[in-house]
């Protein structure tokens, strides 16, 4: 991921494969929702450390491998996520002193479950369409 690819990315604003995720103070549960619903459709980027508009707010340095190892447990927790999922992740200094986590989920060949939900994408976000 190179630092120009990021700007475009946060430029392009949230839709059917690209989401942003504060996360300033950890890995909220919607983003593995969000990991489903990619995973289930087109797959798609997610970046943590921006807000909703795409203006990058940063990851404290001091949580970034906690929170990178906290999500990859996760993905491979199958009470979490079913199929456990192995994504590219990483961190990147977009700015001096504000880190975003890039995490690239491709479309999966079985039906991905989040905490036996199905999530799918659409423009409005993620959908349950376990029923």
């Amino acid at each position: 991921m190179t630092i120009e690819k990021m700007k475009e990315l946060l430029e392009s604003g949230e839709g059917l494969t690209i989401e942003y995720k504060a996360c300033q103070n950890g890995i909220y549960d919607d983003v593995y929702e969000t990991v489903c619903s990619f995973s289930n459709r087109y797959g798609g980027y997610i970046i943590m450390g921006a807000d909703d508009d795409g203006n990058p707010l940063g990851i404290k340095k001091s949580l970034m491998s906690k929170m990178k190892m906290d999500f990859v447990n996760n993905l491979n927790n199958p009470d979490k996520m079913s199929p456990t999922l192995y994504l590219e992740i990483e961190e990147i200094e977009y700015e001096p002193d504000v880190l975003l986590m890039w995490v690239f989920v491709p479309p999966a060949a079985t039906v991905v479950k989040c905490v036996n939900r199905i999530y799918d994408r659409n423009e409005p976000g993620d959908m349950d369409i376990t029923d």
